[in-house]
């Protein structure tokens, strides 16, 4: 084998090596939540205007206006969160008092707190005496109905739309364009005697159906995303080349069968200017090791490779031939063979703990030893399927790799189908960083959990 050869397969192994390694941060990513609103801010308030409640969830005005200024305004005492499709809170007016100058709406938190959301620049707000919508400027313009005594009225950001929307008893009123940047508080404002607003901030159910309107949301994405045109059975040649990349032998004929009937499938490989037959080369060979690694035989899949492709398990210190041992070590801790897994353990894991990038994970191996149910422990997600999976991909990848005709170390590395995923999953957080980083984050593991999970039974 050349030295060309030897520094590709090290270069697949190591980027596996890192698959297996970073393995348990992935089994329990849940991207860290944010603090919402849960009550109002009353020491960043106009006091002298107004009088909030004990449980800091409802204000009034007790003074009588003399001025445009003396206004009762008050924020909450967080922002709204951006890392979701939509924020939302709303407000029940117990009383409109003497005019009903009631507004509600966002501010940043520099805002002036004597004047009504909407009436200063980065602030909306939508005002119940008159029904229009202030935003950013004294003037407002026509918007919706005004509201008084015992309405509800709604306030939201759209993250997705990048709108500010208004509801009034359970039915939208309508939507702006969001053009202020920072975090943006939810706000309050009262303006004439009595006036008396009680606040939810999620404590309890609104009045509007947000669970729906989200729903709507992503439908209007997902039309969006279906009105694209795109190149005939296109998605034929996608799955077509995953089947073919990870050696699903059996399943590619039934696809092949299924597809017979159907119109002609563009191939991803001819599009690209690729042979197919790089990612069919060695594809029984490639079914058969996955099988068996999928299974939990690695003695089997070291034999074959031995008599199959030998140079990939030549260097016994390779990251490939760590990841079999490792595999070999955790199958036996699986079955309860405890006594033989140390044995083991001590023959062909010890021999990689001064080796750079590889004591971490045997240190992870060894600690299954220690725990009466190794399953439920920090170190379970090795005993997880997945794992098996990334042995078997790394095998893969390097039969792969043998092929002389494979120039491309993407082509081993990835599926046409993964490389399009992967695009869409930079697309998207380019996008979202566009946007501020606001609106749900992209995550595509969690998409695709119903498929990876079902990546066995092909």
């Amino acid at each position: 084998m050349s030295s060309n050869s030897s520094s590709k397969n090290q270069d697949l192994g190591l980027f596996f090596l890192e698959q297996a390694r970073s393995s348990s941060s992935w089994m329990g990513f849940e991207e860290e939540d944010e603090e919402a609103p849960t009550e109002l801010n009353t020491i960043n308030s106009s006091g002298g205007f107004l009088v909030v409640s004990p449980d800091k969830l409802s204000v009034k005005y007790t003074s009588v206006n003399l001025h445009g200024h003396d206004v009762g305004v008050i924020q909450a005492n967080k922002p709204a969160p951006v890392k979701r499709l939509v924020y939302y809170f709303e407000i029940f007016v117990k009383d409109a008092g003497a005019k009903g100058q009631i507004g509600i709406g966002f501010t940043i938190d520099s805002f002036k707190m004597r004047r009504q959301p909407g009436w200063e620049a980065n602030s909306c707000g939508y005002h119940g005496d008159d029904g229009f919508l202030y935003h950013g400027q004294g003037k407002g313009e026509t918007f919706g109905p005004t509201f008084t005594t015992n309405d509800i009225v709604g306030g939201g950001i759209n993250y997705a739309s990048q709108e500010f929307f208004f509801t009034k008893n359970g039915a939208v009123v309508g939507a702006v364009d969001k053009e202020i940047k920072g975090p943006l508080f939810p706000t309050i404002a009262v303006h004439s005697q009595n006036e008396e607003v009680h606040i939810n901030f999620g404590q309890k159910k609104f009045a509007f159906d947000l669970k729906e309107y989200e729903v709507q949301e992503r439908m209007k994405q997902q039309m969006t995303i279906e009105k694209i045109s795109l190149p005939q059975n296109i998605s034929y040649g996608l799955v077509r080349s995953y089947l073919l990349h990870y050696g699903y032998e059996d399943t590619l004929h039934s696809f092949d069968l299924a597809g017979k009937s159907t119109v002609p499938p563009v191939f991803i490989t001819q599009e690209n200017g690729v042979d197919e037959q790089d990612i069919a080369y060695a594809l029984n060979q490639r079914k058969i090791l996955r099988q068996l690694i999928r299974s939990g035989d690695i003695d089997a899949a070291f034999c074959k490779l031995r008599n199959w492709y030998p140079w990939i398990v030549q260097d016994d210190k390779s990251s490939t031939c760590f990841l079999l041992h490792c595999q070999k070590f955790i199958e036996l801790v699986r079955v309860g063979g405890l006594e033989e897994a140390v044995n083991y353990g001590r023959t062909e894991l010890t021999k990689y703990f001064g080796l750079a990038g590889f004591a971490d994970l045997v240190q992870d191996c060894v600690a299954l030893l220690a725990y009466e149910k190794p399953q439920e422990s920090l170190v379970g997600y090795l005993l997880e399927d997945s794992q098996r999976e990334v042995v078997a991909d790394t095998v893969n990848a390097m039969i792969l790799s043998t092929n002389p005709n494979m120039k491309d170390l993407q082509g081993c590395l990835h599926s046409y189908l993964e490389r399009l995923l992967r695009q869409l999953t930079a697309c998207c957080i380019e996008r979202r960083t566009l946007n501020g980083n606001q609106g749900e984050a992209f995550q595509l593991h969690r998409l695709l959990n119903t498929v990876t999970g079902n990546k066995a039974k092909c």
